[in-house]
């Protein structure tokens, strides 16, 4: 077995060509994604202006040119903050312990994220603050964002989360036009395969950015970086997960989640993902991959395994464990789905992981007259309000923030410590 082994190991010949390819200066892969970064004036004039450009007070000046009323929302919200409106943690654990308060003691290093998913428009993003304030209950600590870019910049909801997030504490993900689904942001086809969501069972027989869109999709990524400051993004496809590490190396401060579209389903899928995540580590250890959503299929087992593999590179502070409790009512899972006795048994192992809110509660949201679906994400604003569904979809979010609160109670509970929004709930 020691010989075998010994044969698994990487050797230094196999390395060295691997490091004169990507050196070639003839490299055509390598000059291609170099245009795009010049583009843009290279990289240290690309990370001044996303410094800029997500700086509050700039991004509240350009949502009052934009969206006044928006801007009004984020200073509410910023009152609302700065006068302790929102539940302390410890009154939170006294809310749900009662008497048994003093004698719970929780553990900050197996702390599990409250993650919500998806908030797709600020006002709904607003419904639950104010309902949080009103309920006493929490925010969550990570949003993840799934709305089309070119549609949100129009109408000021990219400029107004990004402020929220920064005045609440939390972390949040958007999600670029080039992706799988068509059309892309310039209105032509993604992928050809793909007539849009409606066809999504083609998406694993042609899945992501073929051809020139890996390229593109940096392109997309450094437009809304160096002018919203965006920084975090869901990844979904093999080459741009690559040319994420591949940035990240040469000095752009990026970040990425991995999607439960990717596919990771199995201990070993993870590690081929965490070893890149290694390769092209920065000298500092850091990698742009921040969140790691496995699919939806995985065991507690296969978490435990993946949690294994990061630890040994180094990561666990680095990726977080994503993993949905709960998914929309239709289009993407068997119903019921509900994993919360998994994640908390999980959890009390596995440091550094998020319970992932797709849906509602399966009792309340199975019984809504629209449920959740996944579907709903890639539909246009417009058409949402014009088919009157928008107040179903207002509905939908409120489940959302509900079921991250039964959540949290059941961690509370079982004596497992979280993250909510970090500036709200101290």
């Amino acid at each position: 077995m020691k010989d075998l082994r010994k044969k698994l190991e990487i050797t230094k010949k196999a390395l060295d060509v691997i490091n004169k390819f990507l050196s070639d200066e003839n490299n055509v892969l390598i000059n291609n994604l170099f245009e795009v970064i010049d583009k843009y004036g290279g990289v240290d004039e690309i990370n001044k202006k996303a410094r800029e450009a997500r700086n509050l007070d700039n991004l509240l000046d350009k949502l009052n040119n934009k969206k006044p009323d928006y801007a009004n929302d984020i200073n509410w919200l910023i009152e609302q903050r700065d006068n302790n409106a929102f539940i302390s943690i410890s009154d939170y654990r006294k809310k749900i312990l009662g008497d048994k308060f003093s004698e719970m003691i929780f553990n900050k290093d197996y702390a599990v994220t409250l993650e919500l998913s998806a908030c797709q428009y600020f006002p709904f993003f607003i419904d639950i603050a104010k309902a949080a304030i009103n309920d006493q209950n929490l925010m969550p600590g990570r949003i993840i964002r799934v709305r089309k870019m070119k549609e949100q910049e129009e109408d000021g909801d990219l400029l107004a989360m990004a402020a929220a997030m920064q005045v609440i504490g939390s972390t949040y993900v958007e999600t670029l036009d080039t992706k799988g689904t068509a059309p892309g942001p310039d209105g032509m086809p993604v992928n050809v395969h793909l007539g849009g969501p409606e066809t999504i069972t083609g998406y694993f027989g042609g899945v992501g950015q073929p051809n020139d869109f890996a390229l593109k999709w940096i392109d997309e990524f450094l437009y809304y970086y160096t002018n919203y400051g965006v920084t975090q993004l869901l990844n979904l496809n093999p080459g741009t997960v690559l040319l994420g590490y591949i940035i990240h190396k040469l000095g752009i401060d990026n970040e990425f989640k991995i999607s439960v579209y990717m596919g990771n389903d199995n201990p070993y899928s993870c590690l081929w993902t965490l070893m890149t995540a290694k390769l092209f580590a920065r000298e500092d250890g850091t990698s742009p991959l921040i969140g790691f959503n496995l699919a939806n299929s995985v065991n507690n087992e296969t978490i435990e395994l993946s949690a294994y593999i990061r630890k040994e590179f180094d990561f666990e502070d680095v990726v977080r464990l994503e993993h949905h409790v709960i998914e929309t009512q239709k289009s993407i899972v068997r119903q019921p789905y509900d994993r919360r006795d998994e994640l908390v048994e999980v959890a009390k192992k596995v440091k550094n992981i998020s319970a992932k809110h797709e849906g509602g509660d399966v009792e309340i949201d199975g019984n809504r007259e629209h449920p959740s679906d996944i579907l709903d994400y890639f539909r246009n604003k417009q058409e949402i309000i014009d088919s009157g569904h928008w107040e179903f979809m207002r509905r939908n979010h409120l489940d959302r923030y509900i079921a991250i609160n039964t959540t949290a109670k059941v961690l509370i509970e079982n004596g497992i410590d979280i993250i909510a929004a970090q500036n709200l709930h101290k």
